[in-house]
C-alpha cells in the first residue's frame, strides 16, 4: 500500500481525505495535527479520537507553538503586519508552520505522498504545494477536494454515504484555530455583503465590564501582561487572549487578494493579535526614529505579503528578519491598553527609550534646544530648492496653474 502523510484538522476536509485516501485509494493514511496554539488538549484528544475512529494507519501531534512565534509571529510583531490594515495573517503565517512540519514528518517516514485538503480557489493550496515542492520534491501530492472540485455540500452527501457521523451543522462553517488568531469561513464569506452570524463566532462575547490591562514589550517582544510574566511570549499570548477574546474585541471580516487573482473573504476573531500590534506599534512610535519606523513600514509591508503569499522559504525574509530584529533594540516599556466590548483602546506608554522627553522641548508648546534665529535659518535652507523653482518658473507658481 502506498504510504500517505495526511495534513489533518479533523474538520470537514480532512475528513474527507482520511475516508477518501483509505476506503476509495486504498492507501496507508497517516494523519498527523499540527499543534500551532490553537488546540487545548481536550481539543486534541478528541481529534485523535475522531482520526482513529475514521481507521487511519496513525495518528500524530506535532507541537510547533513555540517554533512558530519564533520564527514567524515574533517578525509580525516587529513589522505591525496588518494584511490590508486588518487582517494580522492568522492563517497565512500558521500554514507556513504546517506545511514545513508535514513535509519534515513525510520525510521522517519515508511517505510516497502527502496530503492536504485545500480547495482549488485559495491561498493555502498554493502554499502548502510551494513548501512541499522545495523541501520534499520526491514525494507526491494528493489534493482531492481540490482536483475533483468538491463542494462542502458533496463532501457531506459523500461521508454520510459512507456512515460517517459527526456534526455536520457545524461544518457549515470552516474554523482554523491557531496562537495568532482563528479564521472563519462560511457561506456568508462567499458574498460580498453579509457578516457572520453571532453564532459563528468561535468565542461568545461575555464581558462587559471596562477592564485595564498593562503589556510590558522588552524589545519588541511582550514578555509581561498586568505584571505577570511568561517565561515565553507566547505564554503572554495566550493569556492577554484569554482576557480579551470574551469582549468581542478582534472580530472582522478581511478582504484581500488572493495569490491566484481572486477576490476573497475571511471572518477572523483575533484579540490578543491586534491589541499587541496596536500597542508595540504605539511603543515604537515612542522610540523609534522617523527615518526607522518609515523603512520598517517599507519592508514590512512588503515582508507581509509575502509571507501571505507562501513565501517563507524565500532567503530574502531571513534577511529582513534581521532587519526588523535590530530595529527593536530600544523598543521597550510599559503600553497601557483598555478592553471594552468590541473594542479597545491604547492609551499611553512608559518607556525610558521614550524620545518625547520634556528635556528637550514640548510639541506645541517651547522648545530648549535652538533659538527662533535658528528656525529661520533651517527654514530658509530646508526649503531653498523649492524656492529657485519658484522664482525660475515666474507666472506658474500656484497649485492651481501647476494642474492646468
Amino acid at each position: 500500500m502506498d504510504k500517505v502523510v495526511l495534513a489533518y484538522s479533523g474538520g470537514l476536509d480532512t475528513t474527507y481525505c482520511a475516508i477518501y485516501l483509505s476506503r476509495v485509494r486504498g492507501m496507508e493514511v497517516h494523519a498527523v495535527t499540527i499543534q500551532t496554539g490553537g488546540f487545548s488538549d481536550e481539543e486534541l484528544d478528541n481529534i485523535e479520537k475522531r482520526a482513529r475512529e475514521l481507521g487511519v494507519a496513525s495518528f500524530k501531534v506535532i507541537d510547533v507553538t513555540k517554533s512558530y512565534y519564533e520564527n514567524c509571529i515574533k517578525y509580525l510583531v516587529f513589522g505591525n503586519v496588518l494584511k490590508n490594515a486588518t487582517y494580522p495573517l492568522s492563517v497565512s503565517a500558521e500554514r507556513m508552520m504546517q506545511a514545513i512540519s508535514v513535509a519534515e514528518y513525510a520525510k521522517e517516514i519515508n511517505a510516497d505522498y502527502v496530503a492536504h485538503g485545500s480547495t482549488g480557489a485559495g491561498n493555502d493550496q498554493v502554499r502548502f504545494d510551494m513548501v512541499f515542492q522545495s523541501m520534499i520534491p520526491e514525494i507526491g501530492i494528493i489534493t482531492p477536494i481540490r482536483d475533483m472540485r468538491l463542494s462542502r455540500v458533496a463532501e457531506i452527501s459523500f461521508l454520510k454515504e459512507q456512515g460517517v457521523e459527526m456534526d455536520f451543522a457545524k461544518a457549515q462553517y470552516s474554523i482554523n484555530k491557531g496562537l495568532w488568531g482563528t479564521s472563519v469561513g462560511g457561506k456568508e464569506t462567499l458574498t460580498s455583503n453579509e457578516y457572520l452570524p453571532e453564532d459563528a463566532w468561535p468565542t461568545p462575547v461575555t464581558e462587559t465590564t471596562p477592564q485595564d490591562v498593562t503589556l510590558y514589550f522588552e524589545k519588541g517582544e511582550l514578555v509581561s501582561v498586568n505584571g505577570i510574566s511568561f517565561d515565553s511570549p507566547v505564554g503572554a499570548i495566550t493569556h492577554l487572549q484569554t482576557l480579551a477574546q470574551p469582549y468581542g474585541i478582534g472580530r472582522d471580516v478581511h478582504v484581500g487578494d488572493t495569490i491566484i487573482g481572486i477576490k476573497g473573504r475571511v471572518g477572523f476573531e483575533a484579540a490578543a493579535p491586534l491589541i499587541i500590534i496596536k500597542a508595540h506599534h504605539l511603543l515604537e512610535k515612542h522610540t523609534l526614529t522617523k527615518w526607522q519606523l518609515y523603512w520598517k513600514d517599507q519592508l514590512s509591508t512588503w515582508y507581509g505579503n509575502w509571507l501571505h503569499e507562501g513565501m517563507m522559504l524565500d532567503p530574502t525574509m531571513r534577511n529582513i528578519e534581521c532587519f526588523l530584529t535590530d530595529s527593536q533594540q530600544t523598543v521597550t516599556g510599559k503600553v497601557f491598553v483598555t478592553l471594552m466590548p468590541y473594542r479597545f483602546v491604547v492609551k499611553g506608554i512608559e518607556s525610558s527609550h521614550d524620545l518625547m522627553n520634556s528635556a528637550f522641548g514640548s510639541y506645541g508648546e517651547m522648545n530648549k534646544s535652538w533659538s527662533g534665529d535658528d528656525v529661520k535659518g533651517f527654514a530658509k535652507i530646508f526649503g531653498n530648492q523649492v524656492g529657485i523653482y519658484h522664482s525660475v518658473n515666474k507666472g506658474k507658481t500656484a497649485v492651481a496653474d501647476e494642474q492646468q
